[in-house]
């Protein structure tokens, strides 16, 4: 295959969230351009609806109206997450501020994921909470008058510490937090520096005390780094040509992906830099490269966490044996993702297995050939039908449909990429 042209990602999933929140948060209308319109961000649009908030319809290429209410009205009904882990445990941080019951369920995938992470250090701040299966969903939350929090978190997550940020901001409350290994997606705190709270570091704790306010406002959301990154694999696996994606977001906390393919012997330049909303956003452009091993230290792994199936792809076509370190928290992702990546190596014909918390990948030069079983995972199908782009592939993913979660008509865009290349 050969790679030409200039394509986009769609909008950042993490920030569209926060978007979404922030917005309905509000008291008035804001507006937001590039918007995610994946299942992910129509959960997020949808309970929010439920709560009072007007949003227009999630559209590709239109701006996204959003009214809020400058405090969430008590939902009549069960609000429904889907599939979608951060909407889900950043409205509990929301709602841990708001005198009122609320029940959040999800798919049978987001029902099974761990919520305690979450609601143990919420209920610490003064939320109540009453499990109905376990440490998982459906989960109802009283929320009311919150307490400070310091608080060591157990694991490296954006979603636990944006959560506990965000009852700080709707519960008018210090919030200090310690990250153990690594520093995880900062979008939350760069979005309430925008709105004037004070959100620092010392010591290596986040420190975030009150004092700003929620506006209403307008953003231009980037590209997704984390769905650019299936491009890129796509790009450095192609036999010859170069991709451009234009208008990512290269926030220092998501790009460690782009670090990693560094070692392995595909540098991808970062050209045409900008910001938007306090994020730094920039076009990548990747270029076909003959791989080599590495190892990727535990240190790195929330900077990249979301990028480890399509960077596990490539190192099963690399020369040697990579090593992920700590990779556990895949156990616990929209799938037991960690599992499905050695699993379906192997069903492919490649060399791959899960130690532990560690996954090590030998590269092999034979073409892939197989089914691969995706159990929902959008980031797992995604990764695996760019291995089905290598010359003699012939990878059967068996449900293409889930990527939609994250990047809408992606089978299309990557079709595409590879008719250019042979135009």
């Amino acid at each position: 295959m050969r790679v030409t042209g200039t394509v986009r990602a769609p909008g950042d999933k993490s920030i569209t969230h926060r978007a979404l929140l922030l917005a309905a948060l509000a008291r008035g209308t804001s507006h937001v351009g590039g918007a995610l319109t994946s299942l992910d961000a129509r959960s997020s649009a949808r309970v929010l609806r439920q709560m009072g908030a007007e949003i227009s319809p999630l559209r590709d290429g239109e701006v996204l109206t959003v009214r809020g209410r400058g405090r969430f009205r008590r939902p009549d009904r069960i609000l429904h997450c889907g599939n979608s882990g951060t909407t889900t445990r950043l409205l509990l941080g929301l709602l841990a501020g708001h005198r009122f019951r609320a029940t959040l369920t999800g798919d049978a995938s987001l029902r099974r994921r761990p919520m305690r992470r979450v609601t143990v250090p919420l209920a610490e701040m003064g939320a109540r909470f009453e499990e109905s299966g376990g440490d998982g969903l459906p989960l109802s939350i009283r929320g009311g008058p919150l307490r400070p929090l310091r608080y060591a978190m157990p694991v490296s997550s954006a979603q636990i510490k944006s959560a506990l940020l965000l009852a700080g901001v709707v519960g008018g409350v210090p919030v200090d937090l310690l990250e153990p290994s690594g520093r995880s997606r900062d979008h939350t705190e760069r979005m309430l520096r925008a709105f004037g709270f004070d959100v620092g570091e010392r010591d290596g704790w986040i420190e975030f005390r009150p004092g700003g306010r929620v506006e209403p406002f307008d953003v231009q959301v980037p590209g997704d780094p984390s769905s650019a990154a299936f491009l890129v694999g796509a790009a450095v696996l192609a036999e010859a040509g170069a991709l451009r994606i234009a208008g990512v977001g290269v926030n220092p906390t998501r790009t460690g992906f782009l670090r990693v393919l560094e070692r392995m012997g595909a540098a991808v330049a970062v050209e045409a830099p900008d910001t938007s909303f306090g994020e730094p956003v920039a076009d990548l452009i990747a270029r076909p490269a003959p791989l080599r091993h590495t190892e990727v230290v535990a240190a790195e792994i929330p900077g990249l966490i979301d990028e480890i199936p399509m960077l596990a792809a490539l190192a099963s076509r690399a020369a040697g044996e990579t090593v992920f370190r700590d990779v556990g928290e895949l156990r616990v992702k929209e799938s037991d993702r960690l599992g499905l990546i050695a699993d379906n190596i192997r069903a492919i014909g490649g060399r791959a297995d899960a130690r532990d918390d560690d996954l090590y990948v030998e590269g092999v030069e034979a073409p892939p050939r197989g089914t691969v079983r995706t159990a929902g995972d959008h980031r797992i199908a995604m990764a695996f039908a760019v291995l089905g782009t290598l010359p003699g592939a012939r990878v059967a993913v068996d449900d293409m449909a889930c990527a939609a979660v994250s990047f809408p008509g992606f089978p299309e865009t990557l079709r595409g990429i590879a008719a250019r290349g042979r135009a």
